[in-house]
């Protein structure tokens, strides 16, 4: 089930690029051509993608070595702004469909294809915070991930 407090849309193509330079402006940070060329080779990806995965591209359409350290940074970057959204189990990042837009992630991660998909329950993310909360602990980025099969590896 996802549940949402507020509604946002849902960005592709060009407009989840405009989204997300948008977006990465406004938290005060710089949207630079190399910036711009791993958010897109990311968006690109229906899976999540490594940071090596990303260099790799990077570096064939380029002509050129692109360092994984770099693309690391700047995947880091966008995970704290809300542009990206880091698999943990995987070590792998997704574009956000709604960049800016602060949800705690929860992951349904197949076991099978390696397909994640992102679903917002701010309910369980709410209670999720509240229980750490109650132990005195104080939660900036919750995660949660269920592993198992996807309705198509499953079918």
């Amino acid at each position: 089930m996802t549940c949402h407090d507020h509604a946002h849309r849902e960005h592709s193509g060009t407009s989840l690029i405009g989204a997300a330079r948008s977006a990465l402006m406004a938290a005060g940070e710089q949207w630079t051509g190399m910036r711009e060329a791993v958010f897109a080779e990311l968006a690109r990806h229906e899976r999540p993608a490594s940071a090596y995965d990303i260099a790799d591209n990077l570096s064939r359409s380029r002509g050129r070595r692109v360092a994984p350290n770099s693309v690391y940074r700047i995947l880091d970057l966008f995970v704290t702004n809300n542009l990206a959204l880091r698999v943990e189990s995987a070590n792998a990042y997704l574009a956000n469909s709604h960049p800016g837009c602060e949800h705690d992630c929860i992951f349904l991660v197949c076991d099978e294809c390696g397909e994640a998909t992102h679903v917002d329950d701010d309910e369980v993310a709410g209670r999720i915070r509240k229980v750490a909360q109650s132990h005195g602990f104080k939660p900036e980025r919750p995660v949660i991930e269920v592993r198992g099969l996807c309705q198509s590896c499953a079918g």
